[in-house]
């Protein structure tokens, strides 16, 4: 039964998720505030609970495309995935308010985001990805209001974490039945722009060298699976080309890390890499 609902939940993914707060607060320079846990478990169980819920409101779909997933094989009851998914966002945004107001307000913010995202935008072409890269975009800010004067200095770069995550999103529509060319090399350009955002902000920090390693590492684990998928758009390797999106979100992150200069917190957080490589291996990621 454990196992079951750790397959609803997609540890993989949740894995990134910490990722996520821990550059948002290494940019405004608090990573190692003791609060930093409150949030660790917060952005974890918001993560799971909008997962929980992505697979509640796509039963119907999932018995068709996906039977077995959890809820669609009959393994977890729509009720009992109400109640966990309720449950997470719960302790979630709790988590958060162990923080502050304002960090509590984001935890409230991304709670609907991920509903927003499930029950509607994700069926629309152009809403969904940005929905989705803005679920991503306030958890970054979420790491960064450990520290709320810091926020208002570097708030715009949450923008790239959207940007990221709307082009894996844009992508991940065609795992089913394949997808065009057309969208690869838009979500290729968007990469770029990513990677290149980071390295601009790097060279004006004069930190450029700590964080050209991991720009260059995240570069050919997102590209490596895009140009096969390119090159035969069939579903399998679409989804090949979205799970090392969402797993490098490690990389990505810890590359805005060591952007931040601190290089050694940089290499922490990019353990955490391996970790996600392995529960990937027993739990789905997209």
């Amino acid at each position: 039964m454990v196992r079951t609902y750790l397959q609803l939940i997609r540890p993989a993914n949740v894995v990134t998720a910490f990722s996520d707060v821990l550059a948002g607060a290494a940019i405004v320079g608090a990573l190692m505030e003791p609060s930093m846990l409150w949030l660790c478990l917060s952005t974890a169980c918001l993560y799971a609970g909008g997962i929980v819920f992505n697979d509640f409101f796509d039963a119907e779909l999932d018995a068709i495309e996906r039977p077995e997933r959890a809820i669609p094989s009959g393994k977890v009851s729509l009720k009992a995935a109400f109640v966990l998914g309720s449950l997470l966002f719960i302790i979630g945004v709790i988590s958060a308010y162990q923080v502050s107001l304002l960090s509590g307000h984001l935890a409230v913010c991304i709670v609907i985001l991920c509903l927003l995202y499930d029950k509607f935008s994700k069926h629309n072409g152009l809403i969904g990805p940005l929905n989705m890269g803005l679920c991503r975009g306030f958890n970054f800010i979420l790491g960064m209001s450990v520290w709320p004067e810091g926020l208002s200095e570097y708030y715009y770069l949450a923008i790239f974490p959207v940007v990221y995550i709307a082009a894996i999103t844009m992508v991940s529509r065609g795992e089913v039945h394949g997808s065009s060319r057309g969208v690869l090399i838009l979500a290729s350009i968007l990469y770029l722009i990513v990677g290149a955002s980071q390295l601009s902000f790097a060279f004006i920090q004069d930190t450029w060298f700590m964080a050209f390693p991991l720009v260059s590492i995240h570069s050919y684990l997102i590209f490596k699976p895009l140009v096969l998928a390119y090159q035969d758009p069939i579903g399998p390797n679409i989804g090949k080309a979205v799970k090392a999106g969402v797993l490098s979100l490690i990389v990505m992150n810890a590359a805005w890390i060591g952007a931040s200069g601190q290089i050694y917190m940089a290499i922490l957080v990019l353990l955490l890499l391996p970790l996600s490589l392995f529960l990937s291996k027993y739990f789905a990621v997209t």
